[in-house]
């Protein structure tokens, strides 16, 4: 029982948390402690007994979710999933709640709640298992120290990674785990000499944050950017927008044909890859359908190998926090053709698995603190010129 991951479930939905409660029943390595209306009856049962992990609705009687994720951030910074439904209002405050520090979204459809959450069993398992093998961090806005929070994850039981399952999808889906070649095939060529130069990012769980801690910080003229976070469709704008008032750079989501240009930043879609392709001796980008690739679309290993093949030795390559290994082996591609690469540091991690899988695969060619990493870029641009 000491070992398993306690799970608060606040929604004022009574189906919502009675199908939760059922999902979770079944697994021996999660036990749901309680279950509450709102967020002020959550509150008086934290006063009991502390989640490992908060399953967190938004729109709730007397307190909205979002608030109270603030005050449980500022007390004792805790792994916590936002439950919302998929409206375009609820997409922009929950990329607020990811900024506040929440580790993921499940985004529920309006109508056929019950049906999608069952179906989604596996994907709830696993969101929760990501949650409580993080650290939270409480504030990392442009104006702050960037200080970690201090949590002790839950210990995490082994489990069966999830199949992949999209009825609306005709991919083959007999295999758990694509990889980039389903996508964009390896090549040998390299990339001309001449090419401009061009700057990737990578990042899932903690990356919102984590790309709000670096981006406000760059010049407005910094080199062309892609960005790679692993987000649910039709939150990805929402996203965008908030970077962009925030930022002397622009910030847009990613269209097939944008090019890629100094003072913007592009950001994959969710549920689309992104790939940089070459146009003369400058850059655009195209955004595909696709299975997932490392359990993930968008994809980051599907990005750092476009950027290898159109850029090559022009690029610069950072991978930032995040659960699993998407981006580990394609940042060593780009590494491999000359191209300058970086890998967040552990201590400022939400968590430490992707920049982790790039360092043992000698990616890497510096591995920095976030807060460091804008600094990184600007001598990089610098150098560029």
């Amino acid at each position: 029982m000491a070992n398993k991951i306690k799970v608060l479930i606040v929604d004022d939905s009574a189906l919502v948390r009675k199908v939760f409660s059922q999902i979770l029943a079944n697994d021996s390595g999660i036990e749901v402690i309680g279950t509450a209306v709102d967020p002020l009856v959550a509150a008086e049962m934290m006063k009991l007994q502390w989640p490992d992990v908060l399953i967190l609705d938004i729109e709730m009687p007397r307190m909205d979710g979002l608030t109270f994720l603030r005050q449980v951030m500022q007390a004792r910074p805790t792994p916590t999933i936002i439950c919302s439904h998929l409206t375009v209002e609820n997409s922009r405050v929950s990329v607020e709640a990811l900024a506040a520090g929440a580790i993921s979204i499940i985004s529920k459809p309006v109508n056929g709640v019950k049906q999608f959450l069952e179906e989604g069993d596996d994907n709830l398992r696993r969101a929760i298992r990501t949650a409580a093998a993080s650290s939270p961090v409480a504030d990392f806005s442009p104006f702050s120290t960037g200080t970690k929070a201090v949590h002790r994850a839950a210990a995490v039981p082994a489990g069966k990674v999830p199949r992949y399952h999209d009825p609306s999808v005709s991919w083959p889906l007999e295999r758990d785990y694509y990889n980039a070649d389903v996508i964009i095939p390896p090549t040998q060529a390299s990339a001309p000499a001449n090419m401009a130069p061009i700057i990737a990012i990578g990042t899932s769980t903690g990356g919102t944050q984590a790309l709000e801690a670096v981006l406000p910080r760059l010049a407005a003229e910094t080199l062309g950017i892609v960005v790679v976070q692993h987000m649910p469709a039709n939150f990805t704008d929402a996203f965008c927008s908030r970077l962009d008032k925030q930022c002397k750079v622009r910030v847009s989501e990613a269209h097939t044909g944008d090019p890629v240009r100094r003072g913007h930043v592009l950001v994959a879609p969710g549920g689309r890859h992104m790939l940089v392709k070459r146009s003369g001796t400058q850059y655009t980008v195209e955004v595909v359908d696709g299975p997932p690739v490392n359990r993930h679309i968008p994809s980051v290993d599907v990005l750092f190998r476009s950027v290898a093949q159109a850029a090559g030795r022009s690029a610069m390559g950072i991978i930032l926090t995040g659960m699993g290994d998407d981006g580990a082996r394609c940042l060593k591609e780009l590494h491999d053709t000359g191209a300058r690469t970086i890998a967040q540091d552990e201590a400022s991690c939400v968590v430490f698995g992707m920049p982790k899988e790039a360092i043992k695969r000698g990616a890497a060619d510096q591995i920095v603190a976030l807060l460091k990493i804008p600094e990184v870029i600007a001598t990089y641009c610098r150098s560029a010129r």
